[in-house]
């Protein structure tokens, strides 16, 4: 048998596509290439797709702060109904390049929120990760959050704000709700975008402000004061949880520059210094939200752990972070994966579903 090739998606139109790209090329370093060949698909922030070269798909690469998709001449377009997947190279002379299987590494709206896993289920390609309905409501935190609650899994308390109703809540309402501090944080957003944590009334109207800056809905969550663990899912039917990982923030929260720009923005505690019977109460809570909010693949399950040992999930990624520092693939590491192995059992995940689901009837013959 030939090689699996692989299409790798990445930047995109959200706030977080310099994040995709970090992530993308450490799983464009890290994917076996004995087993697999890889067709970069980088999107611009404008939404156009591109053919990229491996060798020179980055600007900027190894600086956070600059990096850039290298955008190219060779512009892309998929094609539904054809017998066999491809990806039609526009600009040069209409060649194409059959694709086996789809590795979206978009962050945030338009790549992680079931859109682009909408266009690929209607060009029928196997894709890495969550499908159209878990990733949409592992994307809106407003909805996540109320199947959560509906299935007795604890979530801190919080509102949510329309755009066109901004008007009618005001500081001292929301704060006689929750309390002190709040945050403010879109509903459809992540890699902390947008967020704000809020003590007086000035800096609650910037924080509504810098929120609908990002989306026409969003959340005021109560302050819950503990740690912050994570815990990774991998997995379909039978999801696996990983060990458990704890970050400890050297700024106000865990923000988006933290996580991704100052490498000293926080310091990761991977395992977690948690008893063994926390542990197992995490990583049961992290596999039951994951079947909850129907996913597929992957996750990363995020949670607050408070002096008395109560555990309270924040929320769930459905493409999480694959950069040098994250979370996700570290956990994995420390729980026996190894980074090279955690991209070849996504794929293959993706492989089964797809075969899975290849065989349902489509239409209605007796």
């Amino acid at each position: 048998m030939g090689k699996i090739n692989v299409g790798i998606l990445f930047g995109g139109r959200s706030a977080e596509h310099e994040v995709s790209l970090q992530s993308a090329q450490n799983v464009i370093e890290a994917i076996d290439r004995e087993k697999y060949d890889i067709t970069l698909i980088g999107i611009d922030k404008a939404g156009k797709w591109y053919l990229n070269d491996s060798s020179r798909f980055l600007l900027n690469s190894h600086d956070p702060k600059r990096i850039a998709l290298d955008k190219t001449d060779k512009s892309v377009v998929l094609v539904p109904g054809e017998d066999s997947t491809q990806l039609i190279n526009i600009a040069d002379s209409g060649r194409s390049n059959n694709i086996d299987v789809v590795f979206p590494i978009l962050h945030g709206p338009y790549g992680e929120d079931g859109t682009v896993q909408g266009l690929l289920k209607l060009t029928n390609i196997p894709f890495v990760g969550a499908g159209v309905l878990g990733s949409a409501i592992g994307m809106d935190k407003d909805v996540a959050k109320r199947l959560l609650r509906d299935a007795r899994i604890p979530i801190a308390k919080f509102l949510v704000i329309y755009k066109w109703e901004q008007e009618h809540i005001g500081f001292t309402e929301a704060s006689s709700h929750l309390g002190l501090p709040l945050f403010i944080k879109p509903a459809n957003a992540g890699s902390s975008v947008g967020v704000s944590k809020v003590r007086t009334e000035e800096e609650f109207n910037k924080a509504l402000e810098e929120a609908f800056s990002f989306d026409t809905k969003i959340l005021i969550e109560e302050f819950i004061e503990g740690r912050e663990v994570e815990c990774a899912v991998l997995g379909n039917n039978q999801p696996i949880a990983s060990r458990i990982g704890e970050i400890i923030a050297q700024q106000d929260f865990y923000s988006y520059e933290a996580k991704y720009l100052d490498e000293n923005g926080a310091i990761l505690n991977i395992p977690a210094k948690i008893s063994e019977e926390t542990e197992k109460q995490i990583q049961q809570l992290a596999i039951q939200a994951f079947q909850v909010l129907c996913c597929e693949g992957m996750a990363r399950v995020d949670f607050f752990l408070t002096r008395n040992n109560q555990v309270i999930i924040n929320e769930i990624n459905t493409i999480p972070g694959f950069t040098k520092i994250s979370m996700y693939p570290k956990l994995w590491e420390i729980s026996g994966i190894t980074y090279r192995d955690l991209i070849d059992r996504l794929i293959q995940l993706a492989l089964e579903k797809h075969a899975k689901e290849q065989k349902l009837k489509t239409s209605y013959d007796k």
